[in-house]
């Protein structure tokens, strides 16, 4: 089967388009390396690319993508851990200034664990992905009768909620962060809406950015 040709037309209109237009940049970046500020934890959902979202110019964004944007706990020992290695590399030789986990609506991922007509068994490689999430479940309680849509939403915002505790579980993470060198931000997608909301750090509420 051939490389897909909606990739090859693709490449051809950046080439000539964008890749034309900064040239320069993509030639700085080559010869000093990239130097992002800003990470950004985001699913591996085809519909919500951090990039597009926040408008970013090539080297503006390192990206760590994973099914349900999230950011596992401290675990140094057995296993790969590519997002603690990414998350490693930012914070220690990138040195990002801020991190950012971007949850989004309709996740497939958080809807796979909270499904209760096919939920994923823990012999698949999502299933005890997800299954890291059980915290922020405890943490909204069960559905009681809630429907399906408000209940994944509610989710959605409560698996943010975690990934940004368990960054602070990281030792690197927490000393850069308590030095005052990094800070840590959730933020929500609309996917349907375009609607960017943003965790008030004071009071733990995602609110719309302002147009």
């Amino acid at each position: 089967m051939p490389f897909p040709e909606r990739l090859t037309k693709g490449y051809r209109t950046f080439l000539a388009g964008r890749f034309a237009s900064e040239r320069a940049r993509y030639q700085e970046l080559a010869g000093l390396g990239q130097s992002p500020s800003i990470m950004v934890v985001g699913c591996v959902d085809s519909r919500v690319s951090p990039e597009v979202i926040f408008d970013a110019a090539p080297g503006e964004l390192l990206v760590a993508r994973n099914v349900a944007n999230l950011v596992p706990r401290y675990e140094p020992g057995g296993g790969q851990h590519g997002a603690s290695a990414a998350l490693e590399f930012a914070v220690r030789a990138l040195k990002v200034r801020h991190i950012i986990v971007l949850g989004h609506a309709f996740c497939g991922g958080i809807k796979a664990f909270a499904s209760d007509d096919a939920p994923l068994t823990s012999s698949d490689f999502i299933g005890k992905w997800m299954s890291q999430i059980a915290p922020a479940a405890e943490a909204i309680g069960p559905k009681n009768g809630e429907a399906e849509e408000a209940y994944l939403r509610k989710l959605e915002f409560a698996s943010v909620e975690l990934s940004l505790k368990n960054l602070m579980t990281f030792p690197f993470v927490l000393s850069a962060v308590d030095k005052g060198e990094l800070s840590l931000h959730g933020a929500y997608f609309g996917v349907a809406s375009g609607r960017l909301l943003v965790r008030n750090e004071r009071t733990g509420v995602f609110e719309p950015v302002g147009d």
